[in-house]
């Protein structure tokens, strides 16, 4: 990652959403910044910036809360996205969905492929769609690429839930949102959810409400 001989825009940017202290505000569909693909990190933000912004990205995450935010979300249009998952789920919740826990990490430039053709569909929301979750088939299992904070080289397989954490947050950073990928009969409201779709798995939603999983 290269280092900017001056000031960028972007970094005009990132200074103005930390001068507000606390978690930073997390923009709704309909933002243009959620449909493009994002500008590819190459020393944009200076080291101290940087770290200050994946630290916000962090706390932002926390507050939502959830498992995973990219810089999109945030309004900002770097390859930058972060994860993080303590999987405080139920044991047969935690099997179905190959769920364990994830160390907070730093996703620079990320990009994956499947590995194998075994997908897996679950119930997926976005902090960025508030209200809504949609079943999305994905594939199982990905590698992920690209580089941590610190430039580092990423290569690394995922699997289960933390396989789909990767897929969604990399989607981010390409304007794509879980919707474009779901099954649209499945859409959701938070009460729905809370009423009826609290299986481990869709398999009950699928039946009763007419789409097919992989």
């Amino acid at each position: 990652m290269g280092t900017p001989s001056e000031r960028t825009p972007l970094a005009d940017r990132v200074e103005e959403l930390l001068a507000g202290g606390g978690p930073l505000p997390i923009v709704a569909a309909g933002e243009p910044v959620l449909r493009r693909r994002a500008e590819p990190f190459d020393g944009q933000l200076e080291p101290a910036l940087l770290a200050r912004f994946v630290e916000a990205l962090r706390v932002t995450m926390h507050a939502a809360p959830g498992v995973g935010l990219a810089a999109p979300q945030v309004g900002v249009g770097l390859r930058i996205a972060v994860i993080e998952d303590p999987a405080t789920v139920p044991d047969e919740v935690r099997v179905a969905r190959g769920r364990v826990p994830q160390p907070f990490r730093v996703l620079v430039n990320p990009s994956y492929e499947p590995v194998g053709a075994a997908r897996a569909a679950f119930f997926e929301g976005c902090l960025s769609v508030p209200g809504w979750q949609a079943v999305v088939a994905r594939p199982e299992t990905v590698r992920l690429t690209g580089l941590d904070e610190h430039g580092r080289p990423l290569d690394e397989v995922f699997t289960g839930w933390p396989a789909r954490i990767v897929q969604h947050e990399t989607d981010h950073l390409d304007g794509t949102l879980y919707l474009d990928r779901a099954e649209l009969r499945s859409l959701a409201s938070g009460r729905a959810m809370a009423e009826r779709w609290t299986q481990p798995t869709p398999a009950e939603a699928a039946a009763e409400l007419g789409f097919d999983l992989p």
